[in-house]
């Protein structure tokens, strides 16, 4: 079918007189052509009756080519995956045969070429008087924006997810400060109660033996006048021998003391630093646990830290060897102390039974998770590196240039 057969679907002269030099098709020559978007009107057989050149060119046809052509056969006989698509079901079609215009972006048109490229497209009917004669069809090519769309919803899935396992983070960091917060609550409360129990059992005991001796001293004494001077003087060395026993469960009381405010805080730690503080630790365990000790200080004695992160570095170093005590069965621990590069490093490694390394990552490993604490309070890290059999090694790294400014 050729395009002088049919009368311009504008309601313009028609449409054989298409290459005519008339003003009116110059006209809507010059309309057709000043747009990037796919033009084309059909008959009411489907054929087209006109294109502009940029639909000719997104469908890779020569516009002259395309006249008379079914256009549904052409360029739109398939759907995306393949499926024939009847004629009977195309909405550009249905434009004039149902009169129901339509603006459709999730199907294909196909080129020459067999490729298809996602379409967006609108189709009106044309209407001269009642009478309706075809439609008008305008299309773009929508890749590219459909390949934007899918990276856009590629990153807002790529974000949720990442959101929700950043969420899912902060969820199980969440529940292992509150573990971390329940369990030092705990270990306060018990070392609370170990201190009550240690002041009632042992100097409430020598109080009350102190009060009973002073007591027999007092009685005795109001009845000196009443004995004779023989008994009194017996009673005397009675009473001096009662005395020197007073002054022992002093002495007592006074060590019990002295040894339970070690517990708190150790003196050493405010008289000699904590570098003396650090050794004369190490030797009390290695002492209590009967293991042997090597010990390496590679420290300027004259450098001091702040006393908040002297504090903190004593209690992981504590906790270090508290470890080795309680679970590695150890029979010889080395313990390192260097400051490199201005970081300060204290390595305690001991040649126990060791332990897979995710033991260390466990929720219920409190006391890693505690020094793990205290040493990123203070802008440092603490590594565990074990294996089953080889012993475990536990290296505090902490740098000095941020503490000598607190």
């Amino acid at each position: 079918m050729h395009a002088h057969a049919h009368a311009s679907p504008l309601g313009g002269p028609p449409l054989a007189d298409l290459a005519a030099d008339s003003p009116w098709h110059r006209r809507l020559g010059l309309l057709l052509e000043s747009t990037g978007e796919g033009i084309f009107g059909i008959d009411l057989d489907g054929h087209c009756v006109f294109i502009n050149r940029a639909g000719a060119q997104l469908l890779g046809h020569e516009a002259a080519d395309v006249l008379g052509r079914n256009m549904h056969e052409l360029t739109h006989h398939s759907h995306a995956d393949g499926a024939a698509y009847a004629d009977t079901d195309c909405p550009i079609f249905n434009a004039f045969r149902r009169a129901l215009p339509c603006r459709i972006d999730t199907e294909v048109f196909w080129r020459r070429d067999g490729t298809a490229f996602p379409v967006e497209y609108s189709s009106y009917p044309i209407v001269d008087g009642d009478a309706v004669r075809g439609a008008v069809i305008t299309f773009v090519d929508i890749t590219e924006r459909k390949r934007a769309a899918l990276a856009l919803q590629q990153s807002r899935e790529e974000l949720e997810r990442r959101v929700a396992e950043r969420t899912a983070e902060l969820s199980a960091a969440l529940r292992q400060v509150r573990d971390l917060s329940a369990w030092m609550d705990s270990v306060r409360e018990d070392e609370r109660t170990r201190i009550a129990r240690e002041v009632h059992d042992e100097l409430g005991s020598l109080l009350v033996a102190l009060k009973m001796d002073v007591n027999w001293i007092g009685k005795r004494l109001g009845e000196q006048e009443h004995r004779a001077p023989e008994a009194a003087q017996a009673m005397r060395e009675q009473m001096r021998g009662k005395c020197g026993n007073m002054s022992q469960l002093i002495e007592r009381a006074v060590d019990n003391v002295g040894r339970i405010i070690t517990d708190l805080r150790p003196s050493i730690l405010d008289h000699q630093g904590l570098w003396a503080a650090l050794e004369w630790q190490a030797c009390e365990f290695a002492q209590a646990a009967e293991l042997e000790l090597h010990w390496s200080l590679a420290v300027n004695e004259a450098l001091e830290l702040p006393e908040p992160a002297a504090m903190a570095v004593f209690r992981i170093f504590q906790e270090m060897l508290s470890n080795v005590g309680r679970h590695a069965r150890a029979s010889r621990v080395d313990i390192a102390i260097a400051v490199e590069a201005g970081v300060l490093s204290l390595r305690v490694q001991d040649d126990g039974v060791g332990a897979a390394q995710q033991a260390f990552q466990a929720p219920g490993s409190f006391g890693v998770r505690g020094m793990r604490e205290r040493a990123l309070h203070l802008g440092g890290t603490l590594d565990v590196r074990s294996q089953p059999g080889q012993g475990a090694c536990v290296q505090l790294r902490l740098p000095l240039h941020g503490l000598q400014e607190q």
